[in-house]
């Protein structure tokens, strides 16, 4: 069966206490259940995950973001969702902290929840499964673990005649997590059969 695509951003906002940011949606999809805000792109002009991400959480927390604002924590790939379509979803975890509570939006109302009340609330299916399960895994490592500092040395170098400079160099290594299925968590793609 053929069904359409849809793309959309999701954001993870957390204020200084380290409580995510939820959305009880007021419209459709998940009408009743508590999300991270977030939206549909708009394919038709071109529009990239950063760029919507930034729009976004501008109309509906009214924060204005730089692409440097977000972090990408993950792509997430829904297969026929309610029998009606395909999601790519881009996963955004915001890096500015929420100061407070944003205002009720047609979206519908948000609230802060610590992490370990996320199981115990209404949350689509699918978000309970498979999508909060890994996010919070990723988050918590993220949290807990400081990424390594690059470790260098500086040399001198001819610059040739009587100039010298120096340069610093770098043994950078990307950062490992470990995975259950032993990747990467940003390497890959969570695929969710609907």
């Amino acid at each position: 069966m053929s069904l359409p695509y849809k793309i959309a951003t999701l954001l993870y906002c957390f204020n200084t206490a380290g409580e995510i940011l939820l959305l009880e949606r007021a419209q459709e999809p998940n009408r009743g259940f508590w999300s991270p805000c977030g939206g549909k792109l708009k394919m038709d002009i071109g529009e990239s995950p950063y760029t919507c991400a930034g729009r976004e959480a501008h109309e509906e927390i009214g924060l204005r973001l730089a692409p440097s604002d977000l972090h990408l924590a993950g792509l997430i790939s829904e297969h026929g969702y309610q029998g009606q379509t395909h999601w790519l979803m881009f996963l955004f975890e915001v890096k500015v902290k929420l100061q407070s509570l944003p205002p009720v939006h047609a979206e519908g109302r948000f609230e802060f929840f610590p992490r370990e009340k996320i199981p115990a609330l209404n949350i689509p299916r699918t978000d309970r499964e498979q999508i909060w399960p890994w996010f919070l895994a990723v988050s918590r490592r993220l949290l807990r673990r400081p990424l390594p500092l690059p470790s260098g040395r500086t040399e001198r170098v001819d610059a040739g005649g009587d100039q010298v400079k120096k340069r610093r160099t770098f043994n950078i290594q990307r950062p490992t997590f470990k995975w259950r299925n032993g990747r990467s968590p940003f390497s890959s793609v969570l695929n969710v059969e609907c």
